[in-house]
């Protein structure tokens, strides 16, 4: 797949042949023949168009050496010129980067969005559950991004521990940032780099060792998740308490219309704010079970 900066390269190489063959030879019969400008120009259009017309004037030993010439580069680079438009059209390569640049035009416009850095089995199925809920996301991945497109994913195809990847991302207007590469080395980069170009993004990273947990929360991360340790949990969880287990994993299925764990932010001014709950009405009213209510500062009723 071709950039759009890839496609105008070609196409102005193609332009810029065309436009130096037509000066060559029109510069080439002035000298050698004398003729006008006009009826030079003329005779190069008619030779590289192979049309068959008769000459403008007659041609002198030196005049028709330069034809042939003429004919066997100046034909060429025509055929070339014209092979790289006909590719372009016939092989959807203008529709490919005009979708591309929509793309480009949709991430520069996105806001109050998350990015998510890699696209493996563990970014597969964050993207899935953002995109259940509706929540905007951008995604950082160094594969190829031909079947991300196809999902209609806001996608880009480079390196999330560069800045200038970061910010094509728009992590200045971004909520939050998941790391999920492949090794706890890359993510630290991009938490490092993220928290640098963005100091109240919300940071979520994956560590694959124990030690790396450490180091990213004081690289910046604000949760660091380690799939190995929970997944181990879940086996064990699985085997004491398994009512338990599917209980949670029916309340947190995205899709699940009878059960459904939620986070609601109880802001200042609100109706339920500095109100106890038995006089709230939740319960009562929207059949709502409160199994836990967070301060500000952290504590967990």
């Amino acid at each position: 797949m071709f950039s759009t900066t890839d496609l105008r390269g070609r196409m102005i190489l193609s332009v810029l042949l065309i436009v130096f063959i037509l000066c060559l030879g029109t510069v080439g019969f002035v000298l050698i023949e004398g003729w006008s400008t006009f009826d030079a120009f003329y005779m190069v259009v008619i030779t590289l168009a192979t049309i068959g017309f008769q000459e403008v004037h007659p041609l002198s030993q030196h005049g028709r050496v330069f034809t042939i010439v003429l004919i066997f580069f100046g034909v060429g680079l025509l055929a070339y010129s014209v092979n790289v438009g006909l590719r372009v059209l016939l092989e959807g390569e203008l529709q490919e980067v005009l979708g591309r640049r929509k793309l480009e035009r949709r991430i520069r416009e996105i806001k109050e969005h998350y990015i998510i850095c890699g696209y493996g089995r563990m970014g597969r199925i964050i993207c899935k559950e953002l995109k259940a809920n509706t929540i905007p996301f951008v995604v950082i991945d160094q594969a190829e991004e031909d079947e991300r497109l196809k999902e209609e994913m806001l996608f880009i195809n480079g390196d999330a521990t560069l800045d200038e990847t970061l910010n094509e991302a728009g992590i200045d207007r971004a909520k939050g940032l998941v790391s999920v590469l492949s090794s706890d080395a890359q993510n630290l980069f991009v938490v490092l780099s993220a928290r640098v170009l963005n100091p109240a993004i919300k940071i979520v990273a994956r560590a694959a060792e124990d030690s790396s947990e450490k180091k990213l929360i004081r690289a910046g991360a604000d949760r660091v998740i380690a799939p190995y340790h929970i997944g181990g949990l879940k086996i064990a969880h699985t085997i004491l308490k398994p009512a338990v287990v599917d209980f949670l994993e029916f309340a947190t299925m995205s899709g699940n219309i009878e059960l459904q764990m939620e986070e609601v932010i109880v802001a200042e001014g609100s109706q339920l704010a500095d109100r106890v709950i038995s006089d709230s009405g939740i319960g009562r009213n929207l059949r709502i079970i409160i199994v836990a209510i967070k301060r500000q500062g952290g504590e967990m009723t």
